[in-house]
């Protein structure tokens, strides 16, 4: 049982040789796919937002650690986020893709427009996401299959690179089942995590249980005045 006294922050400085995970959500994407449910549909960042927030990736990069190992959802909009990135801190570091980092599946309803998804839904959806935690769309998976996919996942790297930092580039349904999955709470009060474009959540796992260090900490967006 290891004495929870070694492992207390007292500075803002996390230490080396905790097996961390550094989770970020993708950038804003383009306009035309904001208007639907993309769910796994593979589209763009947005150009302008990519421009207008250039100082949210310097920030990033300068918060993010030098040594970690890089994964990536195989959507594009997850890789370029952390490319983006890796160039703003000149980072070398290969990016990993991992499928299992990949948003929710809604299958036959991806691309479905807003104001007609909810015609399609058989239970009433939660406040803070767009379906019912166990709702599972035609060929797509419930929320709570997220869960079992990411928890599979952070097990299964926690145990492959124990002691070492990893930068996850992800979604923010994805990242809330990161946290469900190491809060052990269920997936509806998960879902009331507010995971927003380019924020950072950090969670640790430390002898055998998981700890939360930081959810949804935003860059700086904008250039510090003089």
């Amino acid at each position: 049982m290891p004495d929870p006294q070694e492992h207390f922050l007292d500075g803002p400085d996390l230490p080396a040789g905790v097996t961390r995970f550094w989770l970020v959500r993708h950038a804003i994407v383009e306009e035309a796919a904001r208007q639907t449910m993309y769910g796994t549909l593979d589209v763009p960042l947005c150009p302008q937002h990519l421009r207008s927030q250039k100082p949210a990736y310097e920030a990033l990069a300068r918060r993010l650690p030098r040594k970690a190992t890089w994964f990536s959802s195989p959507l594009q909009r997850a890789r370029d986020t952390g490319l983006t990135i890796q160039k703003a801190g000149n980072f070398s570091t290969p990016m990993r893709i991992d499928p299992a980092f990949i948003e929710q599946s809604i299958g036959q309803w991806n691309g479905t427009p807003h104001d007609t998804f909810p015609s399609l839904l058989r239970k009433p959806a939660p406040p803070f996401w767009s379906i019912a935690a166990d709702e599972r769309p035609p060929e797509g998976e419930s929320m709570v299959d997220v869960r079992q996919r990411i928890g599979l996942a952070l097990e299964s790297h926690a145990r492959q690179n124990a002691g070492k930092d990893m930068v996850i580039l992800s979604h923010g349904g994805a990242i809330r089942m990161a946290l469900a999955h190491c809060l052990d709470i269920p997936v509806e009060t998960a879902l009331r995590f507010c995971i927003q474009n380019l924020s950072l959540s950090i969670i640790e796992h430390i002898a055998g249980h998981w700890r939360i260090v930081a959810i949804n900490e935003l860059p700086a967006f904008h250039e510090p005045a003089e």
